[in-house]
């Protein structure tokens, strides 16, 4: 791919994704102060993988981060979300109880911000995960646009 008329687009780019990855990160850790979370996070995170993919390619995308890994990322998502839900199951409590999860006396609210923070983390993993996942089997079903076609 000829890239030389691209080379504005490629240098911003560079610039901007790190940022977008970043400002994923404070929508998931500032989530519960104001709007946003684990979810939110998760769809920033592959709009920056999206981007870098649309700009350098789905290939170059896909070894920066492969598809088996997304797929992975998914799963370990699911795994976190549910693992927090039988977690309070077993401490005694209903799914997904926080307060059951260090058997804390009501008022206490430990569990329940450590519980929420580990299941928007889990949200953020299978939402990026699955996103992705999505992203590459659509992507990699259409040959690319060639320089010439722009």
């Amino acid at each position: 791919m000829n890239s030389d008329h691209h080379i504005i687009l490629r240098a911003v780019s560079k610039m901007l994704i790190p940022l977008i990855i970043l400002y994923a990160f404070y929508v998931q850790f500032h989530g519960d102060f104001g709007p946003g979370g684990g979810f939110q996070a998760g769809i920033i995170i592959a709009v920056g993988i999206i981007l870098y993919a649309l700009i350098f390619g789905v290939p170059a995308a896909m070894r920066a981060v492969p598809p088996v890994f997304t797929r992975s990322l998914a799963a370990v998502g699911v795994i976190i979300y549910a693992g927090v839900g039988f977690w309070a199951l077993f401490s005694g409590g209903n799914f997904l109880e926080y307060q059951a999860l260090f058997h804390e006396p009501p008022g206490e609210h430990h569990g329940q911000h450590i519980g929420i923070m580990v299941i928007e983390i889990g949200v953020l993993c299978g939402v990026a995960g699955a996103m992705l996942t999505i992203f590459y089997a659509f992507a990699g079903r259409v040959a690319e646009i060639r320089d010439k076609d722009w």
